[in-house]
């Protein structure tokens, strides 16, 4: 009954990429579906975007990764706490569309409804 927003943003805040999955979903199945055909040189994430296969991804691409590791992992690695912070334009995002009630409330049933709303928001934050 629950719906996630996966999300990538440019350097301004202004979404780029918005991609949907069932709430019960991991985060990290969907990491290299949401980089598709981008060629970022940094990547921010949050913890559930965190997977050995998606770290390998982006280290060939030549990206430099600024993700925690997950608590449970049992070599734990470092990452860039600095650039980390910057990750804040994301939780940003969030907090400009959850404004929009029918996108806060979820009125529309389906993914598809749901999605073009998302994208007409979208497309409102870029002209704001």
């Amino acid at each position: 009954m629950s719906t996630k927003i996966h999300a990538i943003v440019d350097a301004l805040g202004n979404p780029v990429r918005l991609l949907l999955t069932a709430g019960h979903a991991s985060e990290h199945g969907q990491a290299n579906a949401l980089i598709k055909g981008f060629d970022a040189d940094y990547v921010l994430a949050g913890k559930g975007y965190d997977s050995d296969r998606f770290i390998e991804v982006l280290e060939e691409a030549g990206a430099v990764e600024a993700m925690p590791p997950r608590r449970n992992r049992k070599k734990q690695r470092k990452y860039d706490r600095e650039l980390y912070k910057e990750r804040n334009l994301v939780e940003r995002l969030f907090q400009k569309i959850k404004q929009f009630r029918r996108i806060a409330a979820r009125y529309e049933k389906r993914k598809r409804n749901y999605q073009s709303m998302l994208y007409l928001v979208s497309s409102i934050i870029w002209l704001a």
